[in-house]
C-alpha cells in the first residue's frame, strides 16, 4: 500500500511513500530493499520495518515519483502490495493473503520434500533398485540423486534467486550464504565424485521449511498492529440531502453528518450533535466501562456505539483521525532503536564476516595442511556458513518492541518508540504533577455544611443563584452539583463579582453573599461564634462539643482549618444578618491514584514525586491521601523542570507524568515523558513519549510493567539466540552438528523461538481495574 504525504516540514516539492512489502520479513530483506531504494534519484531518507513489512521512503518528486520506488523495490526481488490500480480484493496492508502454508513458496518446499523423500528411500532403504541414470563428468548419478536434484531445483530456485540479490546488492546475509552452501555442496560433489547430493537437497528443503516458519511467526507477530488497523469500519453512514447514504470512510470529509447506529462502530473523529449513548471507547483509550455520550461531546473512530442512536459531525479526516494517528505512531516505533537493537546490529555486522571467515577456513585448511577429506570438511565448512547469518538475535529486539507496543496500545498506552519502551522499563523514580493527573483536574463540590436553620437545598439554592453569573470554576462546580441535586436557582438581581473575594447579588429582593472566609470577616460577622444548623429543632451533639454555648460552630479554629487541610477550597453563603451556610469545593483525588502509586512501588519503583503549584497546605492533603513518598508545592513551571533534574541527578532513569500541554517543558526534561488523557489531542500525542489515551492511572503500573518485561524478553532472546549460535558454531568442527541442525536449530529454530517468546507480551494485562482495585 502506498501513502504519499508531504513531510512535516512542509516542503511541498518531497513526498513521503509508505510502501507494503509483506515479504520483506528480516533485516536481510530490508538491506536489499535498502540497498534497491539508494539507487534511486531523488531519494531522501529510507525507513525500512521488517516488523510490520513496510517502507517508508521520503522524496524529491521533481526528481523520481512512486512508480521508481514500486519498481526500485520489485528489482531486489520483493513485490509491493496494495498499488493504486490493483484489482479489488488484493492484498492493500502489510500482511500476506491467504494461508503461509499453502503459498506458492509453500507448495514448492512440499513437492519438493516429496522428492527428497523418494531419494532418501532409494538411497537408504532401496538400494538396489538405486540403479545409475547419468553420468556427469564421468560420475555417475543415481535414481536417488536425481531426486535429490529435483529437490534442489524446486526447493532451491528461491534461494538462489534471493541469493542474486543479496550478491547484487552486495548484501551478506542468508539468502547468499544458504545459496552458497547448496551450490558448494553440488560443485563438491561433481568435482570431487564424493556424493552430497542428499546434504545438498536436505539443505534447500529444510531451509525453505525454515523460511516459512519464520514468515508464519512474523505474521503472527504483525497481526497484533493488523487489529488495530481493523478497528476502523470500511464504511460510514453519511447524511446527504437527507438521505442516508453509504460511502466508504475515505470519501467522508469534515463537517459531514454520520449516523451511527446501536452496536455499530463509529467510523471518524467526531462531536455528537444528535442522539445519547454510551460509548465503549476500550480500543482507544481501554476504559473498561463505557462512556456516556451526548451533544456536544467527543467520540473517535474505532469507538463502539453500545446502546443508543448518534449522528455525529466528523472534526477529522480518516487519515488524521485519533486511530490513524495510533497506528502510524505504532508503525514507526520501530524507527526508534534500543541501545540493545543498537548494540546487535554493531555486533551482527562482525559476527558474520567472521564465521564465514571460520567457514573458509574449516573447509579448505584440514584437507590441505592435514590431508583430511575434502568432501567431509568442505560440508563442516558451508554448516558454519549456515550459521553466518545473524537474523535469530537481529529480530529478537524488534519483534519484542514490535509485539510491546501494539500490545500497550491495545490496553489504552500509545508508545512513540521502542527506545522508550526501554526506558520506562529501567525508571527509578516517578514524578507526578498533581492537577489533571493525580486529580481528575475538575472542582467538585465535596461537602455542603448549614448554618443557623436552613438546609443543604436552602444553601446550594441560594449559592448556585449567586454563582449562576459568576465565570469562576468554583460557581461552575457549585452549579453543577445543585443541578445533580436537582435544587433550582432564585431571581437574580444586581451581581457583582468582587476580585480576589467572592460575589454578591440580590436574591428575591435580599442581598446575599458568597466567598472566602476572609469576605465575610471584611463584612463584620464572627466566625468564631456561628450558629449551626439544627437537627429537628435541637442543636446536634457535634455543636455541642464543639462550642461553649452549645449552639455555635468556630468556623476559623475548627470547620475551615479542618476542610483546607483536605485540600478544599472553602466558599461561604450568607446574608447582612446571617451566614447560611459552607460549601467546600475541590479538585477530588482519582479514585486509582493511591492504589497506582502503591502498585508502582510495589514493582519496583523506588521514589514517587508529586509536582504542583498549588499551595502548601493543598499539596500537603493531596499526597497524603495519595501516598507518594515526597511533594513539592508552589512551582512555576521551570521549577518542575528544577525538580526534575534534581531527580535526574539522583536517579538513573526518570518518568514525569503530567497532562502533555502545561508540562511539557518538565515532560521533555525527565527521561521518559508521559501524557495523561491524550486521546484526541494533538499536542500530547506530539510532544509526549508515551500517552496514557484515556485518564485512567491504572495504565502507569500497567505500563511500567510491560516495560520491564519487555526488556526482560529482549535480554532473553538475545542472549539465547546468541548462545545457540555460539554452542553450535563451536560444534561444527567437531562433527558434533550436522548441516540440518544448524539449519532447523540455528536459524528456523531460533527465530521462531524468539518471535513466539516476544508474542508472549501481548498477554500483559493491566491489573488494577478503573477503582484501583487488583
Amino acid at each position: 500500500m502506498t501513502d504519499d504525504t508531504p513531510p512535516a516540514g512542509g516542503d511541498t516539492a518531497a513526498l513521503t511513500a509508505r510502501l507494503s512489502v509483506p515479504d520483506m520479513d528480516c533485516p536481510s530483506c530490508a538491506g536489499k530493499v535498502e540497498h534497491a531504494l539508494e539507487g534511486v534519484d531523488g531519494v531522501t531518507a529510507i525507513d525500512t520495518q521488517p516488523t510490520t513489512g513496510r517502507a517508508v521512503v521520503s522524496y524529491d518528486r521533481a526528481e523520481t515519483d512512486e512508480a521508481a520506488l514500486v519498481a526500485a523495490v520489485e528489482s531486489a526481488g520483493y513485490e509491493v502490495t496494495g498499488r493504486p490500480g490493483e484489482s479489488e480484493g488484493e492484498e492493500s496492508g502489510p500482511a500476506r493473503s491467504g494461508s503461509v502454508w499453502t503459498s506458492p513458496r509453500a507448495l514448492k518446499t512440499w513437492a519438493s520434500a516429496v522428492l527428497l523423500a523418494a531419494g532418501f528411500l532409494f538411497e537408504f532403504l532401496l538400494a538396489g533398485s538405486n540403479a545409475s541414470v547419468a553420468s556427469v563428468l564421468g560420475a555417475d548419478v543415481l535414481l536417488s540423486d536425481a531426486f535429490f536434484l529435483g529437490a534442489i531445483v524446486v526447493a532451491g530456485q528461491p534461494i538462489v534467486r534471493g541469493g542474486y540479490y543479496s550478491l547484487k546488492s552486495l548484501n551478506l546475509d542468508i539468502d547468499l550464504l544458504m545459496s552458497v552452501a547448496i551450490l558448494g555442496a553440488v560443485a563438491a560433489s561433481v568435482a570431487f565424485g564424493e556424493r552430497l547430493y542428499f546434504e545438498a537437497a536436505t539443505l534447500a528443503v529444510l531451509f525453505s521449511v525454515s523460511e516459512l516458519l519464520e514468515s508464519y511467526s512474523m505474521d503472527r507477530a504483525r497481526s497484533s498492529l493488523e487489529e488495530l488497523m481493523e478497528l476502523s469500519p470500511d464504511e460510514a453512514t453519511v447524511l446527504r440531502d437527507g438521505q442516508e447514504v453509504t460511502v466508504p470512510v475515505d470519501e467522508v470529509r469534515v463537517g459531514d453528518r454520520v449516523v451511527v447506529r446501536p452496536g455499530e462502530k463509529i467510523p471518524m473523529d467526531g462531536v455528537v450533535v444528535d442522539g445519547e449513548s454510551a460509548v465503549n471507547q476500550a480500543p482507544i483509550t481501554g476504559e473498561s466501562v463505557p462512556v456516556d455520550k451526548t451533544d456536544g461531546d467527543d467520540v473517535y473512530a474505532g469507538t463502539i456505539n453500545e446502546a443508543g442512536y448518534l449522528e455525529v459531525q466528523v472534526t477529522a479526516e480518516a487519515t488524521e483521525n485519533t486511530l490513524a494517528r495510533i497506528v502510524d505512531l505504532v508503525e514507526d516505533a520501530q524507527s526508534n532503536q534500543t541501545e540493545r537493537e543498537q548494540f546487535v546490529e554493531r555486533f551482527a555486522a562482525y559476527y558474520t564476516p567472521l564465521v564465514v571467515g571460520a567457514g573458509i577456513l574449516v573447509g579448505v585448511v584440514p584437507p590441505l595442511l592435514f590431508g583430511a577429506s575434502w568432501p567431509t570438511w568442505i560440508l563442516r565448512g558451508l554448516t558454519l556458513f549456515v550459521l553466518a547469518c545473524p537474523c535469530a538475535f537481529v529480530i529478537s529486539t524488534p519483534v519484542s518492541v514490535v509485539s510491546g507496543v501494539t500490545s500497550a496500545a491495545k490496553n489504552g498506552v500509545l508508545v512513540k518508540g521502542g527506545n522508550h519502551l526501554e526506558a520506562m522499563g529501567a525508571v527509578e523514580a516517578v514524578a507526578l504533577d498533581k492537577t489533571g493527573t493525580l486529580t481528575k483536574g475538575e472542582l467538585t463540590v465535596t461537602d455542603v455544611v448549614p448554618l443557623a436553620d436552613n438546609t443543604e437545598e436552602d444553601v446550594l439554592r441560594c449559592a448556585r443563584g449567586l454563582e449562576a453569573r459568576s465565570e469562576h470554576p468554583i460557581g461552575d462546580a457549585i452549579v453543577e452539583h445543585a443541578d445533580d441535586r436537582g435544587v433550582s436557582g432564585r431571581e437574580v438581581s444586581d451581581f457583582e463579582s468582587v476580585t480576589g473575594k467572592g460575589v454578591t447579588a440580590d436574591l428575591g429582593g435580599t442581598t446575599h453573599y458568597a466567598g472566602k472566609p476572609g469576605y465575610f470577616a471584611d463584612l463584620g460577622f464572627d466566625l468564631s461564634h456561628v450558629h449551626a444548623a439544627t437537627d429537628g429543632g435541637v442543636v446536634t451533639q457535634k455543636s455541642r462539643d464543639l462550642c461553649e454555648r452549645n449552639d455555635c460552630l468556630d468556623l476559623l479554629e475548627d470547620l475551615v482549618p479542618r476542610l483546607q487541610r483536605e485540600g478544599k477550597t472553602v466558599v461561604l453563603v450568607g446574608t447582612d444578618d446571617e451566614l447560611e451556610g459552607v460549601i467546600a469545593v475541590a479538585d477530588e483525588v482519582r479514585p486509582e491514584a493511591a492504589a497506582a502509586v502503591q502498585r508502582l512501588r510495589e514493582l519496583g519503583v523506588d521514589r514517587t514525586v508529586m509536582l504542583t503549584g498549588d499551595n502548601e497546605r493543598t499539596a500537603g492533603a493531596i499526597a497524603e491521601q495519595v501516598g507518594v513518598d515526597e511533594f513539592r508545592a508552589e512551582l512555576l513551571p521551570e521549577q518542575k523542570v528544577e525538580a526534575v533534574e534534581d531527580l535526574t541527578g539522583e536517579y538513573e532513569a526518570v518518568a514525569m507524568v503530567g497532562d502533555g500541554v502545561n508540562d511539557a517543558p518538565a515532560l521533555a526534561t525527565a527521561t521518559v515523558g508521559v501524557a495523561m488523557g491524550a486521546a484526541g489531542t494533538d499536542t500530547a500525542l506530539e510532544t509526549a513519549d508515551i500517552a496514557l489515551m484515556g485518564d485512567d492511572l491504572t495504565r502507569l503500573p500497567y505500563l511500567y510493567d510491560l516495560s520491564a518485561r519487555t526488556n526482560g524478553v529482549i535480554r532473553q532472546n538475545v542472549w539465547s539466540s546468541l548462545a545457540a549460535k555460539a554452542v553450535l558454531a563451536a560444534g561444527v568442527p567437531l562433527g558434533l552438528v550436522p548441516i540440518w541442525v544448524a539449519v532447523l536449530v540455528g536459524d528456523a529454530g531460533m527465530t521462531t523461538a524468539v518471535t513466539g517468546n516476544a508474542m508472549r507480551l501481548s498477554r500483559v494485562k493491566p491489573d488494577l481495574d478503573a477503582d484501583g482495585e487488583q
